[in-house]
């Protein structure tokens, strides 16, 4: 499948990695692809610049958000939640339209610093903020309440005898991220509903965060005991 994934952070970088590796042509998108590749400094979370993970994945192309979206049948928004809108715009509506565009972001705001708040919540989700300004694309959230390694490596915790989360309005289109997600590892896929459950899943995070804190490590998850 010719996926895009857009977003070139750690997540983003994870996710591209994984899909290539299950034999996927992988594109990332980027604002600008040349500056992209120039920058020397790594990120906050220590990780080496996105040019050093490149060199190490030349099978998985970098483009524009637009050129990348383009050519894809499958989408991931890996950016963070106050840029994803501007990047979706940027990737272009007519783009999106049509396609499955898979949402892992969450809306975090570091603005008054650690432990951040949600710049969306309880009426609202940032999944549905995007289904509304690109209403012809098909949006299913899942994968925003584990850690990068965690989502495409689920088996390294408890044998991936755990749980994710799947919001979405289109059946089908579910059914094609369930698919992907136990081509990861995942074994307890639930469904919550429609796109509007994605507020619940995004609303774990304040949890998950404190949780992160409390355990020293964001290599964790939950699972839901019937």
């Amino acid at each position: 499948m010719k996926i895009a994934v857009l977003g070139t952070g750690n997540v983003g970088r994870t996710i591209a990695g994984r899909l290539a590796g299950l034999g996927h042509d992988v594109a990332i998108g980027t604002r600008n692809p040349q500056e992209t590749l120039a920058r020397t400094d790594g990120d906050a979370m220590g990780n080496p610049p996105f040019s050093v993970w490149h060199g190490e994945h030349a099978d998985v192309a970098l483009l524009p958000y637009a050129d990348a979206a383009q050519r894809a049948e499958l989408m991931f928004n890996a950016c963070s939640g106050d840029g994803s809108l501007p990047a979706l715009r940027l990737a272009g509506a007519a783009n999106l339209a049509g396609k499955v565009l898979v949402d892992v972001a969450n809306p975090l705001d570091f603005s008054r610093g650690f432990p951040p708040t949600l710049l969306v919540k309880d009426s609202d989700s940032l999944a549905e903020q995007i289904q509304a300004a690109f209403p012809d694309a098909k949006v299913v959230k899942t994968l925003n309440t584990v850690n990068a390694a965690v989502m495409v490596d689920p088996e390294a915790l408890a044998g991936g005898e755990h749980s994710i989360f799947l919001s979405g309005d289109d059946a089908a289109s579910k059914g094609t991220v369930g698919d992907l997600l136990r081509s990861f590892g995942w074994r307890d896929v639930i469904d919550l509903g429609d796109l509007s459950t994605a507020r619940g899943a995004e609303m774990l995070l304040p949890l998950w965060l404190r949780l992160m804190n409390a355990l020293g490590t964001p290599a964790f998850n939950f699972k839901v005991v019937r």
